[in-house]
């Protein structure tokens, strides 16, 4: 699995669970609002249509990417900068976040910048990862991709 898609994977996984954590909530409130992604548990019918418009799309498209970091990063008891550093970023998704993995990463992602400027790398991978999360169903602020 390449190092994208497990950032991908833990971002979108814990904004399903956040999500099925919620749904009660909506529930007994009556109703989702129509921008809403489908509740678990949702009919076959209402979801169908989405599945076969989106098979490419990840598990739960619309995944508030900041709402979930934040909430990762307040349970983690650990102060990182995840918005600018995309070390702190890998921190804080439990991975890797050595040079050689990020340099995997960029790699991955072709960065065509000097691989021996870690800091400029660095920078354009955050940025990169940021936009390949919008770009796969992720909300992400313009401030956090550009």
């Amino acid at each position: 699995m390449s190092r994208l898609s497990v950032i991908l994977n833990k971002i979108f996984k814990s904004g399903e669970a956040q999500a099925a954590e919620r749904a009660p909530d909506v529930a007994a409130k009556g109703a989702a609002s129509p921008a809403a992604p489908p509740a678990a548990g949702a009919s076959p019918a209402e979801t169908g249509s989405a599945k076969a418009a989106g098979s490419a799309a990840p598990p739960q498209a619309g995944v508030d990417v900041v709402a979930v970091l934040t909430a990762m990063a307040a349970k983690s008891g650990q102060k990182l900068d995840w918005k600018k550093s995309i070390v702190d970023l890998l921190k804080l998704l439990d991975l890797d976040s050595s040079l050689a993995a990020r340099k995997e990463l960029a790699s991955e992602l072709h960065y065509t910048g000097d691989g021996h400027d870690s800091a400029a790398m660095n920078i354009w991978l955050h940025k990169a990862v940021m936009q390949k999360l919008a770009e796969n169903g992720g909300k992400v602020p313009d401030e956090l991709k550009h």
